[in-house]
């Protein structure tokens, strides 16, 4: 069973600003975003919420109604994440699994999976003690719980009595009845229905009738609740090492259309593309991450035939995959969370093209891309080996904007080449050594009317020595155009074996 340990961090954007020294220690202080009207408070210490301000109060009306100054700072939501990111890797010195809030809490926190890890902290209570003390000492405002469910501690520690809750193996659903319906990580919405109806507290929700619930305010509600109790898994999304090009949107109401997801990840290349830019990369791979709100994963890899760094053009292959997923993404009740992650780069220099003219190669590249995405797996092109017999000639690998390119000495090669060559009987020659002029194939009688050759081609010698191949391009009767090969060459005695190994154009 898992036992999560949930540390709800207290206006963390505040809490950055005073551990990185950019604001003073003392007085009352406030971050504030852009918001409808103008700007808005977004996160206040202590000393200003006991002015009476809270959070998306409008700025200018705050200023005229309360009499101290206030010291209002600009809101870096990008710094606060940094920030909190490594508050995360300083916690997996607890235990390993550390996974960020998400968009349905609303806040900035962690939580911790101590399960298997408590002991070696002589248990849970003095882990909990430990990591509180150490927050404290650092001056990071935090409210702790441990619970069986991420959804238990997080209700506990944003709405519990204490800052600092422990509650035992089986007992989530018993600590969660008397709080409010909000500690359940409702959108505000649902909240507000509750309430209206007179249901408050987790515990009224919870004793009603499930089928009337589900009706009137949706399956979310339920898994929400669900999840709480520990009736349903909510399965953590541990931190990996940070990806160098990655980008990431949470959403407080869950999508699940499939152009808001294309329209999603368009964004997020965006937010990507300055980056490999400035580093002369561009995206041969990316992975799209989508996070279900009941904690399901979707994950889709796209492959690039050549570096790319286009939006527009990522998005048309999100598209596209999609369109081929269709009721197979499997939605649910939305997707929470949506990521991007540029999992293979490759160089890509600054380049000038004529005015109006595509860059060479983008129409057949496009072409690969969008048939790799339709098709589901990636697309393939015959490369060269090192050997002179034709069926070894060639390997499939995968397809790249620059292929290796075949020697260009080569007499012509047939359309289709077959795995080995097919016997070719009854064959009359009117020279020996020459092409034959009549051969039976297929059971059918095909006369010659055209040959060119012969074109002789031999093992290479590190292989075991076997005879030669006398290869001819001749051309029937009915206007097929075969390739034909003696194996080995004509010897007086011994019937000459001719062998079909492929079909020209």
């Amino acid at each position: 069973m898992p036992r999560i340990v949930c540390v709800c961090l207290s206006h963390w954007p505040v809490t950055r600003l005073r551990r990185a020294g950019l604001a003073p220690d003392r007085g009352p202080l406030a971050v504030a975003a852009e918001g409808p009207g103008g700007l808005r408070l977004l996160a206040l210490d202590p000393e200003a919420r006991a002015l009476g301000l809270r959070p998306g109060e409008p700025l200018g009306r705050v200023r005229a109604r309360i009499g101290v100054p206030l010291q209002v700072h600009p809101a870096d939501p990008e710094s606060d994440r940094a920030a909190l990111l490594r508050l995360c890797r300083w916690a997996e010195g607890y235990a390993p699994g550390v996974a960020l809030f998400g968009a349905a809490e609303a806040a900035d926190g962690l939580y911790i999976d101590v399960a298997g890890a408590s002991h070696l902290r002589s248990g849970e209570g003095p882990l909990v003690d430990d990591l509180a003390g150490r927050l404290a000492r650092s001056k990071i405002a935090a409210r702790i719980a441990l619970a069986d469910t991420p959804g238990g501690a997080f209700a506990l520690a944003r709405y519990g009595a204490s800052d600092r809750v422990i509650v035992s193996p089986g007992g989530a659903a018993q600590a969660l009845e008397a709080l409010p319906v909000e500690a359940l990580r409702l959108d505000p919405g649902t909240a507000s229905g509750l309430r209206r109806l007179g249901l408050r507290r987790v515990g009224e929700v919870d004793a009603l009738a499930r089928g009337p619930l589900a009706r009137r305010f949706g399956e979310a509600l339920l898994l929400r609740l669900d999840q709480a109790m520990g009736r349903r898994p909510e399965p953590l999304a541990p931190l990996t090492e940070a990806a160098a090009y990655r980008a990431a949107r949470g959403f407080l109401d869950p999508i699940g259309r499939q152009s808001d997801i294309v329209v999603t990840a368009r964004l997020l290349m965006a937010e990507i593309a300055p980056r490999l830019e400035r580093d002369g990369l561009g995206a041969c791979a990316l992975r799209l991450v989508l996070h279900r709100v009941d904690g399901v994963m979707r994950v889709l890899d796209l492959g690039l035939s050549r570096p790319e760094r286009c939006p527009e053009r990522v998005a048309a292959l999100v598209s596209l995959r999609l369109d081929r997923l269709g009721a197979g993404l499997d939605a649910g009740f939305g997707f929470e969370t949506v990521a991007l992650t540029v999992t293979v780069t490759g160089a890509l220099s600054a380049r000038q093209t004529e005015l109006g003219a595509a860059p060479q190669g983008d129409g057949i590249d496009a072409l690969a891309d969008a048939l790799a995405q339709r098709l589901g797996r990636p697309l393939l092109r015959l490369g060269a080996r090192a050997s002179h017999i034709p069926e070894r000639a060639a390997r499939p690998l995968p397809w790249t904007a620059d292929p290796a390119s075949w020697p260009d000495h080569l007499p012509p090669r047939p359309l289709v080449l077959f795995p080995r060559g097919e016997a070719a009987l009854d064959v009359l020659s009117t020279v020996p050594e020459g092409p034959p002029r009549r051969f039976r194939w297929r059971a059918r009688i095909h006369a010659i009317v055209h040959a060119e050759g012969p074109e002789r081609i031999a093992s290479e010698w590190w292989h075991a020595p076997g005879a030669a191949r006398d290869y001819y391009r001749v051309e029937c009767e009915a206007g097929r155009r075969l390739w034909l090969y003696r194996d080995g060459p004509h010897a007086p005695g011994r019937p000459a074996a001719w062998f079909v190994h492929g079909v020209f154009a």
